[in-house]
């Protein structure tokens, strides 16, 4: 039912690795989540420099952990290598290597001379791999068979990932949950089921669409599967500060909870509104009080409305608001709102359009001036075809000469018409009677 590479592919494989073979372009860009690129691949150190020693190894979907590697150990990115486990040891994919690692551990604040980093062991064996793929193909199965059972014991809990160990000795089960679930006994029956040692991790509802991965509304990626990392707290001040209407359909992502894009320009929004005027000042005018209704921030425009005319919305850039409130300060009223408006000139195309191509209507004239011609032509054969009539042989000329009698259109009496019916009703009998006779007399001379 599920194929092999379903487990791989969540560790950024584009295929099945091959145990007997290297398996370089098995890991590339396109096919990882929180992919990182090496910018400082093509830069030289100096020879007597040793190279950083410590390497970022990827795992199941946005795991990622860093390991130490010793010197008669040399891996590049895209390697599968063994690394230390609690118990046992784990597979997983070199993501980064060199100093590029060094700053990934200090902006993730990881010490380099700490003794928790662990150990890389070795380049994986065609053993380990072996036993890496029959252990990432059962992830699916154990998922959907773990969500029946939390289902059979009642338990308020979503199984949402199963990631197993490279040894196949150990199998983590991601969940999310609203409050504190007791599972003691739901890990008993796992491991009985599954025959593993099983571990259970809570995360986060964020946490949990940053490891499943998916497309945003806006048509790429989600953001906590391809970059981001830290998770802030959004709030709907957010989408106030950028004049959003609060709908929760549009304002929520995929986890359900406020996009994490709403924070992204917050700060240029408030840097753009401090140069905004009051918008609870109403502009005095000659012909009357006017109110603010909207604005837009980037472009710098606000919009007003008098209050016997809420229909008219009249717009005002920053600068003219400023100036209306500096009069009326002084107690001057200008004579209407109009006057401080920028007259757009709506400009036509630079070229002429003497062929009419980009007319959107150009098909629709050019089917209905197809259509009459159409019709026309249908008419004019109509007409040729009655017109017309068939010419006659030479050789039947003299036959069809002679004209038939033509048919009157006067009626008959119904008597007359009833004589000739009877008439030829006797006719008909006194014919076929004569045929009998005939037949008779045949059959007679036969026999003779």
């Amino acid at each position: 039912m599920y194929s092999d590479l379903e487990g791989l592919k969540s560790r950024g494989c584009c295929s099945i690795p091959d145990a007997s073979q290297k398996n370089e372009n098995i890991n590339q860009h396109s096919c990882c989540k929180l992919d990182a690129y090496d910018w400082l691949a093509d830069i030289n150190l100096v020879d007597d420099k040793r190279q950083f020693d410590c390497i970022e190894v990827r795992f199941k979907n946005s795991r990622k952990e860093f390991f130490r590697i010793t010197e008669d150990i040399k891996v590049k990115r895209g390697d599968i290598v063994a690394v230390e486990a609690s118990p046992g040891h784990d597979i997983g994919i070199v993501s980064l290597t060199g100093e590029i690692v060094r700053l990934q551990m200090r902006k993730k604040k990881v010490d380099p001379k700490s003794e928790a980093i662990k150990k890389v062991y070795r380049k994986s064996r065609t053993t380990d791999i072996e036993k890496w793929i029959s252990a990432t193909s059962k992830e699916v199965s154990t998922m959907i068979s773990a969500r029946r059972i939390v289902m059979e014991q009642g338990l308020n809990m979503k199984i949402n990932d199963v990631e197993y160990q490279g040894d196949n000795t150990k199998a983590i089960f991601y969940y999310t949950a609203e409050e504190r679930v007791d599972f003691r006994l739901l890990i008993r029956v796992l491991a009985d089921r599954f025959t593993v040692r099983i571990e259970m991790k809570q995360i986060g509802v964020r946490q949990e669409s940053s490891r499943l991965g998916g497309i945003g509304p806006c048509g790429r990626e989600l953001c906590c599967s391809s970059w981001l990392t830290d998770f802030k707290s959004v709030s709907t001040s957010a989408a106030r500060t950028q004049q959003l209407s609060l709908n929760p359909q549009k304002l929520a992502g995929q986890c359900g909870k406020l996009k994490c894009c709403l924070n992204f320009e917050v700060d240029q929004y408030q840097e753009a509104l401090k140069e905004f005027p009051d918008t609870r000042k109403r502009l005095k005018t000659s012909e009357g009080e006017a109110y603010y209704l909207k604005m837009d921030v980037l472009k710098g425009m606000m919009w007003y409305s008098y209050a016997d005319q809420f229909g008219s919305f009249i717009g005002l850039q920053i600068d003219k608001v400023k100036e209306i409130q500096a009069m009326n300060a002084k107690g001057e009223l200008p004579e209407s709102l109009e006057d401080f408006t920028e007259k757009i000139e709506e400009t036509g195309p630079s070229f002429d359009d003497v062929i009419g191509q980009d007319d959107l209507t150009r098909f629709d004239k050019l089917t209905k001036t197809k259509n009459k011609k159409n019709k026309r032509t249908n008419k004019n054969n109509n007409r040729n075809s009655r017109n017309k009539r068939p010419q006659n042989n030479a050789n039947s000329s003299n036959s069809k000469s002679k004209k038939a009698p033509e048919k009157s259109n006067t009626k008959t009496p119904k008597s007359k018409q009833t004589v000739d019916s009877g008439a030829k009703k006797q006719g008909n009998d006194k014919s076929s009677g004569k045929n009998r006779n005939w037949r008779k007399n045949k059959d007679k001379n036969k026999e003779a």
